[in-house]
């Protein structure tokens, strides 16, 4: 019996799989969580001493479909329900 060469060769499954929250291949399928976003916890998996992991998963690298709208109803003072000002063109104001 050895340890290594001959041992290595007989590892052929899988330990982790697909993750359905990060789509990582991070799932453990026997502990049943996953080791890049800690599904199935409720709150993402980060912590202070990678700093660069949490550079790569935080807002803004990802499209921010609802943020993106949100930014632009702030500049407009989160407005609704309301007509925009018809606003006559320069020629006839001068006219």
């Amino acid at each position: 019996m050895t340890k290594g060469t001959t041992s290595f060769g007989k590892r052929q499954t899988k330990t982790h799989t697909l993750c359905r929250r990060c789509g990582n291949r991070a799932y453990h399928k026997q502990k049943k969580t996953c080791a890049s976003c800690g599904y199935p916890a409720a709150k993402m998996r980060k912590y202070n001493w990678s700093e660069k992991a949490k550079r790569r998963k935080t807002t803004g690298t990802g499209r921010m479909a609802h943020l993106k709208l949100v930014h632009r109803r702030f500049l407009n003072g989160f407005r609704e329900g309301t007509q925009a000002v018809k606003r006559v063109k320069a020629v006839e104001a001068s006219a």
